[in-house]
């Protein structure tokens, strides 16, 4: 039986699920609404873990904190393409999530999943719905809590892609903490002091360091004194308060919040997809195949 246009998008419309999906469906049940729309929804769990082994490296970063500012919460949703990372449906998924975890503090990832969103399902069982839904594998990656005092907590997001949160005490400028946090964003330091650094990192720069003094042919003493320069300004340039403020490069993020009175004591950072395997293939090359293939 041949399979109209019509029938295609109301079933869509009916069900939510993807065009291709639709069009199976209608297809295996020769046209019969109601049976289509019966196989989508048995379909649908299976449909969503076999997409759950595919790579999601787009997505958002969402960020949410308290009205006194004493907590906040930065959030990692994935999906598969930009394209999805636009949809409303994905886009409310992701905030409603976001609210949910500034309210309830879960400890690990697998209590995000049993935490319970607002139309009574849990996150996981909404997740697995609008997998079906969009067709794409979405996964919540990771989330970070940050907590202080009311008026300590401060966050900057930039567009969808880069999220920031700043515990900063002792401040007597409310705006810098915003400030700091936009900073964050753009200069990536990786802690906030020299204390801070990971020893790992910093013998592996130490080492590359030498490594290149010891080529140059200078004597011990002279390479341990260009060792120890360049190491010096691997610091200022990736620690938070060596690095020049954004907004004021003549002045260090170390004076500035010293000329306010202000200490930070944590600045996690998310961007969307760091570390992740990004996919090959693009949106356009998905759909052309789909379509070739139905």
């Amino acid at each position: 039986m041949a399979i109209t246009a019509t029938q295609v998008k109301e079933l869509r419309e009916r069900t939510a699920a993807g065009m291709m999906e639709c069009k199976r469906a209608l297809t295996e049940t020769d046209g019969n609404m109601e049976s289509a729309i019966e196989l989508l929804r048995k379909n649908g769990a299976a449909s969503a873990e076999k997409k759950s082994g595919r790579i999601a490296a787009e997505g958002v970063i969402a960020l949410a904190i308290d009205p006194d500012q004493s907590h906040g919460v930065l959030v990692e949703i994935n999906c598969e393409t930009d394209f999805v990372a636009k949809d409303q449906s994905f886009l409310a998924f992701s905030k409603e999530l976001t609210k949910t975890v500034l309210a309830e503090h879960p400890t690990d990832i697998s209590a995000v999943s049993l935490m319970l969103l607002s139309g009574g399902k849990s996150v996981e069982e909404t997740r697995q719905t609008l997998i079906a839904k969009i067709g794409e594998n979405i996964s919540v990656r990771r989330f970070e809590v940050i907590q202080g005092e009311p008026g300590e907590v401060f966050g900057y997001s930039h567009g969808t892609r880069i999220g920031v949160l700043v515990k900063m005490v002792n401040s007597d400028t409310p705006s810098l903490g915003r400030d700091i946090a936009m900073h964050v964003a753009a200069s990536q330091p990786v802690c906030i002091d020299e204390a801070g650094m990971p020893s790992d990192v910093l013998q592996k720069e130490r080492d590359i360091y030498k490594a290149q003094a010891i080529d140059s042919g200078k004597s011990d003493e002279i390479v341990q004194k260009m060792v120890e320069g360049k190491v010096r300004k691997f610091l200022k340039d990736n620690t938070l308060v060596g690095q020049p403020f954004v907004k004021d490069p003549d002045t260090t993020v170390r004076d500035l919040l010293k000329a306010h009175g202000a200490v930070v004591v944590a600045v996690p950072r998310f961007e969307v997809g760091e570390g992740l395997e990004k996919r090959a293939d693009d949106f356009v090359s998905e759909v052309m195949a789909q379509a070739q293939a139905g």
